[in-house]
């Protein structure tokens, strides 16, 4: 089975802005959050992480053996990094919600983003086959890795919200992956 899941928070997500390489560590309710994912997951034979300290922090709660994996940072915000949601132009939210391929300066693309996340799918998915993995990454390779299970545009990632200390679980069967919860919380 493979488990995806988001860090939790930390203070710079609480304040709501955009948290992409910078690299903070978790307050004391994102610690709680990971503890609280790592008792709902229970014993794993592999956790893999984002080398970001936000990440491995909340993967040390995680009981397993762990890999860090740089396919699974958070998207590349460039210019747009550290900025509150509210502070960002109408119409640069207008074009990065209408085009996979459009990236702030400086920044990554959700497309280029989705690349990635779906190399790294492809790679784990035939070690979860038969082992308990779990991917400790950020908010947008989550949304990347359920473009690839559900077979959509890398786009959905406009379309949800995913929570901080949250998990998403998917089977790989015989005709690839099948999603069995998303966004599941405490």
């Amino acid at each position: 089975m493979l488990h995806v899941v988001r860090h939790g928070r930390t203070e710079v997500n609480a304040a709501g802005k955009l948290l992409g390489r910078s690299d903070p560590e978790l307050d004391e309710i994102g610690r709680t959050q990971a503890a609280d994912l790592a008792n709902r997951l229970g014993k794993v034979d592999l956790v893999v992480s984002s080398p970001l300290q936000r990440t491995m922090e909340t993967a040390s709660y995680i009981n397993g053996m762990m890999e860090v994996d740089p396919r699974w940072l958070e998207l590349d915000y460039g210019d747009l990094e550290g900025r509150s949601i509210e502070s960002i132009d109408n119409e640069i939210w207008k074009k990065w919600r209408s085009d996979v391929h459009w990236a702030p300066d400086g920044g990554e693309s959700l497309a280029t983003l989705g690349i990635r996340v779906r190399n790294a799918c492809e790679e784990i998915a035939e070690i979860s086959k038969d082992k308990e993995v779990v991917v400790v990454t950020h908010v947008s390779p989550i949304k990347a890795v359920l473009a690839w299970v559900l077979g959509l545009d890398d786009g959905v990632a406009w379309k949800c919200y995913v929570s901080p200390g949250s998990s998403m679980t998917i089977k790989i069967g015989p005709f690839g992956p099948i999603l069995h919860n998303f966004n599941l919380t405490k």
